[in-house]
Order: C-alpha cells, then structure tokens, then sequence
C-alpha cells in the first residue's frame, strides 16, 4: 500500500516508460512506419543510382599575384607546407562554383544536360545540376584534390568532368592573375618605364657634366688624396720657412771669408725666387702626374687634366725665364748660389731669395688646397642628386625587368596553353562511368527506418511534451508526488456496448421525478459488474488500512470522495465503496450526495418518500434512507437555492450528530474541486479526502492545484486514478501499482 507522502518512487526512463509510449501509440508508429516502408519500395523502383566518375588534381603550389604594382610585394608563391588547408580550401570553392558550371553547361550544351533530369534548356538550370551532383573533397594532409561527378546519362559523366577540370586550371589562372593585368597593360607598363628610364639617365649625365666628374668613387678617392697630399706638402714648406731666420744669424759669422773665385754672375733676387718658385711648382706637378697615372686615371679625368695643363705652364714659364737669364739653368744646384766664401752681401741676397720662393710655394699649395675643397664641396652638393637619380633608376630597371618577364610568361602561356606550364596535375583521369549504390541504399535504409523513427518522435513528442495529462499511477508517484490508493480500469474503452454498472449500487438521476416535482434519490436495482468488483473491495481494503495506520478508530469515519471535473466517475466510486463497506460488517454506511448546488429534485425507485441528512442521523427516520442492508442513501437538499452559502455553518452544526451517531462509515458524494465550491469548505471537518482523477484526460497541473487548495484546507488527501487503459502485454508488466 502506498499512502504515505513521502513515498519513495521510481525516477527517470525506465523500460516501463518505453514499454507504454510503445503500446499506447502502436498505431501511429506502425502506420508511419508502413508509409516509410512503403516510400523506400516506391524509390526501390522507380529510382536507380546515377553514373558517377572521379577523378583527382594534385596542386603542387598556388602562384597568387594581387596587384599589378611590383614594388607591393604582392606577388607571391604561395607553398601549401605553410598554408595548405586554407589554399586547398579555396581551390576547391573555385571548384564548385557557379561560374565553372555555367562555363561548363555552356560547352556541353543544356539540353544534353537536361535531357535525363526533366528535360530544358535552361543554361540556370543546367549549371545547377551539375553544382549539385559535383563533389570537392580535399585529402587531408595532402595536397590532392578528389573529385566526383553523378549525372544519369553515362556518357555525359566523363565528359563533363573532363570540361570541369579543363575550365578549373583557366579560372584558376584568372583568379590568381593579378588585378586588371592583361597582355595590353603589361606592354604599356614596360613601354611608359623604358621611357621614364631614358629620361633618368639624361637626368643623371647633366648633372655629372656640370659637376664634373664621370664616377662619384673615383671623384671622391681622387679629391681625397690629393688633399693630403697638398696639406703635406704645404706641412714641409711651412716648416721649411720657419728655419730660415735661424739661416740670417749664422750669415754675420761668415761675413769676412773672401768668396771663391769661380762664383756664377748674380741673377736678380726677384727673378731667382721666381725661377725657384716655378721649379717646385714643376717638380710637384710632374710627381702629381706620375701618381695619377700609376693610380690608373683615363686621360678624361678632371684632375689629370687640370694637373696636366699646370705642369705645360710651369715648364713654359722656366723655359722663357732660363731664356732671358742663361745662368739660371745652374740655380737649382745650391752650391751654385753660395760661393765658397760668400760676402756677408750676396749671402742675405740669396737666403731672401729663398724665404720669397717658399713664401710663393705656401701661397700656391694653399691656393691649390682650397681649390681641392671647392671642388669636394661641389661633388658633396652634386652627389645627393647623383644617389638619388641612381636609385630612381634602379627601380625603373627592377619595374621593367618585372613587366617584360610577366609579358613574356602570358605570351608563352597564350602559345602554349595553360595546361602545359601549369601548377596543377591531373594524377586520375576522369574514370570511366559506374552506379554507386551506397548511396542509394542508404536513402532505402533512411525511408524505410525513418518512418519507424518519425512514429517514434511523434509518440514521444506526444507523450512527454503535448499530453500533460496523468495517465498512470507512476506519474502520481514520480512527478506530483500524492498519495496513491488505487487505479480503476476503463472497461468501456474498446468495448462495441456500455458495460453494466461499475458498482453494486448505482446512483441515477431521474430526470421524469425532477419535472414532476418530486424530491428524492433513485436508486438503481443492484447490477454487479464482476470486473469492477474486486477494485472496491481493494478500495475498501486500503481506506481500512489507511484509518488503521494513522490510528483512527472513532466512528462514524468521515470520508469525502471528489475529484477535478465532472465526469470523472466520483458518484460511481462513491456507490461502489459505499456498498463495499456495507458488506464488510454489522457497522451501516451512510452515502450522502452533496451534488445539489443547483437544486435538482429526485425521488427513490421505489416511491418511497424523500429522506434528508437530518433524517438519516435520526434512527427512527432513517427507514426511507435504507437502500440495502446496512447502506443508506440520502442527499443533501434541503434548503437546496441556499445551500452553498448555508453548508458550512450547517455541517459545523450536523457534526456533534455526525459524531454520535451509529454509523461506521460516512460517505460524501462531493463536487469537483474548485476556488467556489463547497468542497473546499467542507473538506477540513473529514477524516481523509479521496480525490479521483480521470486518466488521459486530466492535466497534471490541475491535479497539482486541486491538492493544493485541498491541503491549505487542513485536509488528508489521497487519490484514486480512475478510467486507465492498460496498454502493455501482461508480459511484459513490470509495474505493479499500474494494474492495481
């Protein structure tokens, strides 16, 4: 027996679940399931599998230019070790895409394409047919791509595939070309560059004329080492000045030794130091020349010019001064100069002399060294504009190699076709065609179970989601949680007649005795339904316990049965238990129907006169009342219009009678639960209160409700499934309290 709140159920799907979901929706699972095997026999013979080909592409890299602009550094060859799944990735959505299959619906011809597949010539159409039945897929880890083809026409497969390959490696080329590059714009590309270059390089001799030099390098390394050259000699003309003063002292000392007697004419002082000045200035020009010609000059080099037209000057002068004074051709030999024992005279004229010719020399090595500076100092200035003339021209030459090579390359694949110096390899030709029947059974297999699992999802669809109502004891157990006494079955379902009454009393109305006037209950000559008999007397049996486990022993025992909604069959469980108690004993059972809130007048069968509540508490009234041994029926009517406002201070009144009286067992027949009904109100003064809900039909939120209302009114509630159906095999009946 399970009565007790805290009753421990069953949770989750257990194979009790399944089994009912099964049974209760047989027909919709086997009538879904016939129509799917009905499906796969119709496509078993009307639909064959189509022709397929294959084929594979081996793609060794992805050469990728994006813009026409070289110096972008956009052109690229694109390695598929680095980047292989993204690039295979896109080669195979060029692969599929709509523009290929049109090209290719064009080749073929739509109407050969159509042809088996409704017919047409619908270009749109038939690009749609041969995207949907191609297949890309790219080998993982690899740089293979496989292809398929399906078509029915098996001599359309082959072909087809073979034009899509052959459209692939041109769109492929396209894709990857760079923007707006055609043959046209690479020649004039090249052709505006040779031009942009000739003009850099007439830039470029311009401002090497006017600066003077013909190599920057050259220029530099010259001008630098003649520098220092100057700046050493100008070093040793300075210091050789600086000791002639120490010369004029050591003169007096020697002032009075006689001169030797083979001492030369004197020449004037000026035109001796001027002799000697032109003499240096001709020595250093000479050792100048020789450098530069050992140092490799070509005879167009500014410096080697220069040098070569001082030292045609110096040897002109010499020879007119060596002209005009003869005895100057010995002046460069020193001893010539001083006499063997010079007069203190001729000595300070020739050590003047002297000091005048390096004077002259300083002057003219500094004036050759600043000459050295200004001409660096304008090859400084020229040279910024020499670079950047050279790099203008660098990337003009880089520019134009670029674009000739890549006219040339369009030019060689417009000869030979882009099949011959492309990147992509057919490694599997396009096979010859051949059915593939995997797939098509699988869609056999998908038709004929998939009926199977649409009934399936239909049924649970129904059972755990749209149908809320309570249809087994389990779902009082494991979802609202109420205690449970018993399931009445349903013995009209399926039935082609009404069974007989579902109690050994049954109560009826009758209408003739309510237009008449009269006012009493009908009851029904006792018709025993056999199958029904034995779930009140277990009724009977677990109220009994139920008043033993919690230790009610009083009498009279007040029991109020009701339930959700009308037809739930509360006044057939009320007779049923009713006259189940009254067999067990000496003890009377009292029925009492409180069904009257809208004040319907009844009559016994027997023309026995009316007999109320007041009357059956009463032992010398309640004769009438007696509708079999021991069990007596009355209604609760009196005062009836007023009833549901008067029943309350009523029945508080009727209880001391209630109490006192000699009845084991007090029966009310009470109307469904409800905010306004009297069920409410009265279910506090009863000892249990035996809520009936109607199977498949009453919502568990509503039953929720209704034992809520029922236990904020201080009652015992328990409840009683009526109207079950039992759908699972007795076999297979794993749920006891399911066939109570």
């Amino acid at each position: 027996m399970s009565t007790s709140r805290n009753l421990d159920a069953p949770s989750g799907f257990t194979p009790a679940d399944i089994y009912f979901v099964l049974f209760r929706h047989k027909w919709k699972i086997l009538l879904l399931t016939l129509a799917g095997l009905a499906a796969a026999a119709v496509y078993y013979f009307t639909c064959q599998p189509p022709y397929q080909s294959d084929a594979e592409l081996f793609i060794r890299y992805v050469s990728d230019n994006r813009a026409v602009n070289p110096s972008d550094n956009n052109a690229r060859v694109t390695s598929l070790i680095d980047m292989g799944q993204n690039v295979m990735n896109s080669e195979s959505r060029i692969l599929s895409s709509r523009d290929l299959a049109s090209a290719v619906a064009t080749n073929i011809g739509p109407e050969k394409i159509l042809a088996l597949l409704g017919g047409g010539k619908d270009p749109g159409a038939a690009a749609g047919a041969i995207s949907g039945n191609l297949k890309v897929t790219p080998i993982p880890d690899s740089s293979v791509i496989y292809l398929t083809f399906h078509h029915p026409d098996p001599d359309l497969v082959r072909p087809i595939l073979a034009e899509l390959i052959a459209g692939y490696e041109d769109k492929h080329l396209q894709v990857h070309k760079a923007i707006g590059m055609t043959d046209d714009t690479l020649a004039d590309e090249a052709s505006q560059l040779l031009l942009q270059i000739a003009q850099t390089e007439n830039e470029l001799r311009i401002v090497k004329t006017n600066a003077g030099i013909i190599s920057v390098a050259d220029a530099e390394k010259s001008y630098s080492e003649e520098s220092g050259r100057i700046r050493r000699e100008l070093l040793e003309a300075r210091t050789s000045l600086a000791e002639h003063p120490t010369g004029l002292r050591e003169l007096d000392a020697v002032a009075t030794k006689p001169l030797p007697t083979n001492a030369l004419v004197a020449v004037p002082a000026d035109q001796a130091a001027r002799y000697k000045s032109v003499c240096v200035r001709l020595d250093a020009a000479e050792r100048r020349q020789n450098d530069y010609i050992q140092q490799g000059y070509t005879d167009d080099n500014k410096l080697l010019k220069e040098n070569r037209d001082l030292l045609a000057a110096a040897t002109k002068e010499k020879a007119d001064l060596e002209k005009a004074y003869p005895s100057l051709v010995e002046v460069d030999k020193p001893v010539q100069f001083v006499p063997a024992t010079p007069s203190p005279a001729a000595a300070e004229t020739a050590e003047s002399a002297a000091v005048a010719a390096l004077l002259l020399r300083v002057q003219e090595l500094q004036a050759q060294f600043n000459g050295i500076q200004a001409e660096a100092a304008k090859l400084d200035e020229a040279e910024a504009k020499i670079a950047d003339l050279d790099r203008r021209k660098g990337l003009q030459e880089n520019n134009y190699k670029y674009f000739v090579s890549m006219l040339e390359q369009a030019r060689i694949d417009e000869a030979l076709g882009p099949g011959r110096v492309s990147n992509i390899q057919v490694i599997q030709q396009p096979s010859a065609p051949y059915r593939v029947y995997a797939k098509f059974y699988k869609v056999l297999g998908m038709m004929a179970f998939g009926g199977l699992l649409a009934g399936l999802a239909w049924a649970c669809l129904i059972e755990f989601y749209l149908d809320r109502s309570v249809k087994r004891p389990v779902d009082l157990h494991t979802r609202l949680r109420i205690p449970f006494f018993l399931s009445i079955p349903d013995l009209n379902h399926g039935a082609r007649h009404r069974l007989g009454a579902p109690a050994r009393s049954q109560l009826t109305y009758n209408g003739a005795g309510a237009a008449a006037g009269g006012t009493g209950l009908e009851v029904a000559s006792p018709t025993i339904n056999h199958a029904l008999h034995s779930h009140y007397d277990a009724l009977r049996d677990r109220l009994v316990n139920y008043f033993e486990s919690i230790n009610l022993t009083r009498k009279p025992k007040l029991v109020a049965i009701t339930s959700t909604s009308k037809g739930a069959g509360v006044s057939t469980i009320s007779a049923g238990l009713a006259a189940s108690l009254s067999e067990t004993g000496d003890g009377r059972v009292l029925l009492v129907d409180m069904n009257l809130e809208n004040g319907a007048a009844q009559q016994f069968v027997h023309g026995k006169p009316g007999c109320q509540l007041d009357d059956a508490l009463a032992s010398e009234k309640r004769d009438n009342a007696l509708v079999q041994e021991n069990l007596y029926v009355v209604s609760e009517g009196s005062n009836a219009d007023k009833l549901p406002r008067v029943l309350p201070k009523r029945f508080a009144s009727l209880m001391p009678k209630l109490k006192a009286s000699d009845y084991d067992y007090i029966i009310f027949d009470m109307p469904p639960v409800s905010q306004t009904s009297i069920t409410i109100r009265l279910a506090g003064f009863m000892d249990t209160v035996m809520l009936v809900v109607e199977s498949e039909k009453t919502d568990r939120d509503v039953v929720l409700q209704a034992n809520q209302l029922l236990v904020q009114a201080k009652a015992n509630v328990t409840t009683v499934l009526n109207k079950t159906r039992k759908y699972i095999p007795a076999r297979l009946q794993h749920d006891i309290q399911a066939d109570m």
